[in-house]
């Protein structure tokens, strides 16, 4: 089995790197805003990606439609459905992604499943997102052995491939994927898809400890953040960044269910999650 790369003290620091280097000297936790690529449209999540950024998003997480999302809850399957529906695909997502090159400047972090990047192959699916302007990817579905085969391939494009822990990931595993993750680590706060929850599980801060006595590499904790009380519990628990996908994702469709402009909602829930963390 191949290790992970390292970075040395000479490699430069990609571009999550550097936010969350940038955030840490400024005290602060990154809000990482999540939307599904194609739902509404392709043109309202060009605007809501720059709407994001203007409402004090650090990092976004953009997720590229599939048919069989194993690990999303009932609200952003049902966006990738309305997406797919609307005819997009990984070629399209790209295609919108690079059009933002010189507007978009937080790092945007691509969430995929296994066969569309085996489908389009590593080394060409590398490729095409770091041209197109990506700075790093999640596949979630993708397990450890195999990540150890796409990371010096993603690193070779610039790309920091982010990898997933769980509450009931083995210790000794956990400490080998926190090794293996570059950017981030993506610290799942629930056993079980994304989605809403009333509450996080207490049992999320000692792992977000645990994780950082294991070295430098920073800590996100995604799935069930459902608003800015949640996104300051997380913040307070010492974690360095907040993902939130499902809430946004469903004031997004409630926006274009009433006919009202979608960039523009979920930028005004992004201000409240912002305020949230900050305060």
């Amino acid at each position: 089995m191949s290790a992970a790369p390292v970075l040395s003290p000479t490699t430069t620091p990609t571009p999550i790197q550097q936010r969350f280097a940038s955030l840490r000297e400024q005290g602060r936790c990154a809000l990482m805003p999540f939307l599904m690529a194609g739902d509404p449209c392709l043109a309202d999540t060009r605007a809501t990606l720059l709407a994001l950024q203007a409402a004090g998003a650090d990092l976004i997480e953009l997720g590229i439609p599939y048919s069989d999302p194993l690990a999303d809850g009932p609200v952003i399957q049902a966006a990738a459905g309305r997406a797919l529906a609307a005819g997009t695909t990984p070629g399209t997502v790209l295609d919108m992604v690079a059009s933002l090159k010189t507007d978009l400047s937080v790092p945007l972090v691509l969430f995929t499943y296994s066969n569309p990047l085996l489908n389009r192959g590593m080394e060409t699916f590398c490729r095409d997102a770091a041209a197109a302007g990506a700075a790093g990817l999640v596949v979630p579905d993708l397990p450890l052995e195999e990540a150890e085969t796409l990371s010096p391939i993603a690193a070779a494009h610039g790309l920091d491939l982010v990898l997933l822990v769980a509450p009931t990931t083995p210790a000794e595993r956990m400490a080998r994927i926190h090794g293996a993750s570059r950017g981030f680590t993506y610290l799942v706060s629930v056993t079980g898809v994304t989605g809403m929850r009333s509450s996080l599980e207490t049992r999320v801060e000692p792992l977000v400890q645990q994780l950082k006595a294991q070295g430098n590499t920073p800590v996100a904790v995604g799935f069930g953040i459902s608003g800015p009380e949640q996104a300051r519990q997380v913040r307070h628990w010492g974690a360095d960044g907040a993902i939130v996908g499902s809430a946004l994702v469903k004031q997004m469709a409630a926006a274009q269910a009433a006919g009202t402009n979608v960039a523009e909602a979920a930028g005004r829930f992004c201000t409240a999650l912002r305020a949230g963390l900050d305060s």
